[in-house]
């Protein structure tokens, strides 16, 4: 909603947003265009008068247990009959098919979906366009390090959009990505998440099918080659180009060699070597479905290697918040946005990767934020997550589930505590010089880095 914002500023138009605990990045780029961001849900802004209320998917007709509604500011707007629609449904309006935006005739939108990586993926396949001279618009979950924004509208006519399955809006109940009508469809990965609105796994196989069937014949989807369940979804029915990556396959695209420096093959040659800064094989295949997706739009793939090697990244993506010099050695403390199992064990594993053949230690700070973690449909897979981590700390502050018997498995390699003031004193208490300190979360986590490396330097 933040990037949505953003590019309706873009447009020319007056905006203004409500929210509640808005935290950085996107707080700061919100101020930073002018959009003034107001606290909370109140009737009262029905004041500011606006021509279309655009509204997120967070909004709600709940009540709080006093029986008075959460959002007030929806009820009244329905109350008065005045007009709203969904972020994904005005986008599509607005920027994605606007018949008159661009002169150049109709935007070629390039979505990427998947489980995990959709940010940085989408952040890579925008930089890549940019680098060919494209010129693209982009909408990021995230703030790509190599813009400094997470939208923009764009001047050439491609435009590359993060594609979430989450649900639109409370009146929506479709995926979001159903709006977007991409001609490209980057598929990086699927398995259950969002326990809060999926019943299983089929039931998200089955909304990645609806983002299938709107692809165009002349189209074409970029898919996994390692994951049974997209084999699933696109043997329901594919009428699109297929481009396989991950393994070596007909057409397909796969990479020999370790994921910091790789050649990308195609069809069994050698086609582009990539070598960049980033680690983990999850940001190697995040690289390759990239590369093929920018390859539809003319794109040469050693091209497409060389933007790599200038990628910096997303903040929030393995971001080195601090160093402190402790007792003669440095403490290093990153944020991280993992927070499903998956991405901490692959998060875990990159930096692994990075620190291999020596002694430093990866301390794992997480707290299970999302919908899915706090209703504890994942808490079994978290001890085998963290296997990497020589230690690992857990934020168990509004918790449904003991979080302590979750990760007794690990036994003194894992503590919990249940308030940020109290994790912050384990890891200060445990941190000792060379060790990297990765915390991971889907939120601010209390400010948890500033609170980190304040401990630290006292300490």
């Amino acid at each position: 909603m933040g990037g949505l914002a953003a590019l309706a500023r873009e447009a020319g138009h007056k905006v203004t947003g409500c929210d509640t605990g808005v935290y950085p990045p996107m707080s700061d780029q919100l101020r930073g265009l002018g959009i003034e961001l107001i606290e909370g849900y109140g009737a009262d802004q029905l004041a500011y008068r606006p021509d279309v209320f655009v509204v997120g998917n967070v909004v709600s007709r709940a009540h709080d247990s006093g029986g008075k509604p959460k959002y007030p500011l929806m009820e009244a707007i329905l109350d008065a009959g005045l007009p709203y629609t969904s972020g994904p449904q005005w986008l599509s309006g607005h920027v994605l098919h606007h018949p008159t935006h661009h002169p150049t005739g109709p935007r070629h939108v390039m979505a990427v979906a998947g489980t995990h990586g959709k940010t940085t993926t989408t952040a890579m396949l925008a930089w890549i366009l940019e680098s060919a001279g494209l010129e693209p618009g982009f909408l990021v979950g995230g703030v790509p390090l190599n813009f400094g924004v997470s939208a923009r509208l764009g001047a050439g006519n491609t435009f590359v959009i993060e594609a979430d399955e989450y649900d639109t809006a409370f009146f929506d109940k479709r995926s979001k990505f159903v709006h977007y009508r991409p001609r490209t469809a980057i598929l990086n990965n699927l398995e259950f998440d969002h326990a809060d609105i999926f019943d299983d796994l089929a039931s998200i196989e089955r909304q990645f099918h609806h983002l299938v069937r709107t692809v165009p014949s002349t189209g074409r989807i970029v898919a996994n080659a390692r994951e049974t369940s997209l084999e699933r979804v696109l043997a329901l029915g594919c009428w699109s180009e297929r481009i396989l990556f991950g393994q070596a396959s007909a057409g397909g695209f796969s990479a020999q060699g370790e994921p910091a420096a790789f050649d990308v093959m195609k069809d069994g040659r050698k086609v582009a070597r990539v070598q960049w800064n980033i680690s983990g094989v999850h940001n190697q295949l995040n690289a390759l479905a990239a590369i093929a997706a920018a390859e539809h739009v003319g794109v040469d793939p050693q091209v497409a290697a060389d933007a790599l090697a200038e990628f910096q990244n997303v903040k929030r993506r393995m971001e080195v918040r601090g160093l402190v010099q402790r007792h003669g050695g440095t403490i290093t403390v990153y944020d991280d946005f993992a927070h499903h199992p998956t991405a901490i064990e692959t998060t875990i594993d990159g930096l692994r990767r990075q620190l291999s053949g020596n002694s430093q230690r990866i301390l794992a700070i997480f707290e299970p934020r999302s919908n899915t973690m706090k209703l504890g449909t994942m808490m079994a897979q978290l001890p085998g997550s963290l296997a990497q981590a020589d230690l690992a700390f857990c934020h168990a502050g509004g918790l449904d589930w003991d979080a302590r018997a979750v990760l007794a498995p690990m036994g003194t390699r894992a503590q919990v505590a249940d308030s940020i003031d109290e994790l912050v004193r384990q890891v200060a208490s445990a941190a000792r010089p060379g060790d990297h300190l990765l915390c991971m979360s889907n939120g601010g986590f209390g400010g948890i880095h500033a609170k980190l490396l304040e401990a630290l330097k006292l300490g």
